[in-house]
């Protein structure tokens, strides 16, 4: 909220002010953000880098996650477990060792150098998430399709992926917030501008030796609203599928 009422200030009035109403609406904080920051160039660049991390991380961690659940593999739960351990483990761990060899690689400044980082780091979350939804769903139905003759892509395919499309939008979600959000990364190894994702367009609001807060909230704002409105949309569907992942696990 104090954001929010920010954004529509002058950098003098946040400072003498800063959470009260603004004494007159500075609407022009949003366009000056928008073309300051770059917003059209940094908007669509996290679009793609997003709609392709959601992609990938779903589709390995969606047959991941059913063969944990549903193919009875030897140390399915001790596999499980560390993918859930790996959820917690520090990115800045290995930053540095991940730099040099994507500099080797010549992914350095690349949105694919990006993705793979991005899916490598929320494919964990997500096959989590979905053994734990898998393990809930009947078993009557897999039984069947065998039975038929089904092979397990065909199970997975036609049975597993619509009884678990609540839980993959909700990993697919969380992916996506986080992807949006993730600063470290995207300032570390994409040099280039026009590379940029929009996370990092809030730099463009600071000075040597000041910021011009009231573009920096509007900024924050402009990149804030796509999400909340995402979330409003699927919120029902995001909860039903995070709390019944929960309790299946």
């Amino acid at each position: 909220f104090p954001v929010t009422i920010n954004s529509v200030k002058t950098t003098v009035e946040i400072g003498r002010n800063p959470i009260g109403f603004p004494e007159e609406l500075r609407l022009d904080n949003f366009r000056d953000a928008w073309q300051q920051g770059g917003y059209a160039v940094t908007i669509r660049n996290s679009l793609i880098m997003m709609s392709a991390t959601i992609v990938s991380s779903l589709t390995l961690a969606g047959l991941a996650a059913y063969a944990l659940a549903r193919l009875e593999l030897r140390g399915s739960a001790l596999i499980a477990f560390y993918f859930l351990v790996g959820t917690s483990v520090p990115p800045q761990l290995f930053m540095v060792p991940l730099f040099i060899a994507w500099r080797q690689l010549g992914l350095i400044n690349t949105h694919l150098g990006m993705i793979i980082i991005y899916t490598g780091l929320y494919s964990p979350f997500a096959t989590y998430l979905l053994r734990s939804y898998m393990i809930g769903l009947p078993e009557e139905f897999m039984e069947a399709a065998r039975i038929d003759g089904a092979s397990n892509f065909q199970i997975f395919r036609t049975i597993i992926l619509p009884l678990s499309w609540p839980g993959f939008m909700t990993a697919g979600l969380v992916i996506g917030l986080n992807v949006w959000n993730e600063f470290l990364f995207a300032v570390t190894f994409l040099l280039d501008p026009s590379l940029k994702p929009v996370a990092t367009s809030l730099f463009e609001f600071q000075g040597r030796f000041s910021r011009d807060w009231g573009l920096t909230s509007a900024g924050s704002v402009i990149m804030v609203i796509p999400i909340i409105i995402l979330f409003l949309f699927l919120q029902r569907r995001f909860i039903e599928g995070l709390t019944q992942g929960g309790l299946k696990g």
